[in-house]
């Protein structure tokens, strides 16, 4: 068990889980979340409104599932960016990408907390259940912020913790206590699995995250709940630029 890991060190160890669990993280993926993250990007992608020939950057893209998704729904015209720190992530999200035959993608090994791109980039900038797992969470939005253009959107969709207390300590449980078993059972990966529950230990709630999303300037902020709260979608808008 690893706790309150900070700073490099952190994003180190992070990393060595992820690059360990690439091949199983699929199949994991689908056992955490009940097979609801797909559902889950799904509505995302409608609700921010993605149209053919526009551009995103997906942080902490993993193997590239909302990456790809993302890349359909903006089509050739679109251009979408996949970045990770894992390349053993990105191998996987590439194989994909290759057999779907999607041009459009490009993908970066790189740190979300220093994107390599330019100011007002992209139409959107999103990260998918990593937000909790990087060393400054509030660094990587305002990075995600910078490289949107004005108007556009700064997009998380995250496992959260559910504003009902009594539910909360359910999930809690089965997160903290059942998925590291199920994952040792599942894919023999235990140590793994228990990092990624302790991640959301000092991680802020749904509120409080939209609270952060204005703090560092996005305005119309929108939080959507599923499940009672074990995932949410967080949506900020870059100011626009005053017109003379």
């Amino acid at each position: 068990m690893r706790e309150k890991l900070q700073g490099e060190e952190k994003a180190e160890y992070v990393r060595s889980v992820f690059e360990s669990i690439a091949k199983e993280y699929d199949r994991m993926n689908s056992v955490i979340s009940f097979g609801r993250h797909v559902a889950w990007r799904e509505y995302t992608n409608k609700r921010m409104g993605v149209r053919p020939g526009q551009s995103a950057i997906d942080l902490c893209c993993g193997t590239c599932d909302w990456t790809i998704s993302l890349a359909e729904a903006v089509g050739p015209t679109g251009t979408v960016v996949g970045l990770d720190f894992s390349q053993n992530m990105l191998d996987v999200g590439a194989e994909k990408i290759r057999a779907k035959g999607l041009k459009q993608i490009t993908l970066v090994n790189g740190d979300a907390m220093c994107i390599p791109y330019p100011d007002h980039s992209f139409d959107y900038a999103t990260i998918g259940f990593a937000l909790r797992n990087v060393p400054d969470y509030k660094q990587v939005l305002r990075e995600m912020m910078r490289v949107v253009k004005p108007g556009g959107q700064v997009v998380s969709l995250e496992v959260s913790k559910p504003p009902f207390i009594p539910y909360r300590k359910l999930f809690f449980f089965y997160f903290y206590n059942i998925l590291p078993l199920i994952a040792r059972f599942v894919v023999g990966k235990y140590e793994e699995y228990s990092w990624l529950p302790q991640s959301l230990t000092n991680f802020p709630d749904s509120k409080e995250l939209a609270d952060t999303f204005r703090e560092i300037g996005l305005e119309n902020v929108q939080t959507k709940l599923f499940v009672g709260g074990v995932s949410a979608l967080h949506i900020g808008y870059k100011k626009q630029v005053d017109k003379p």
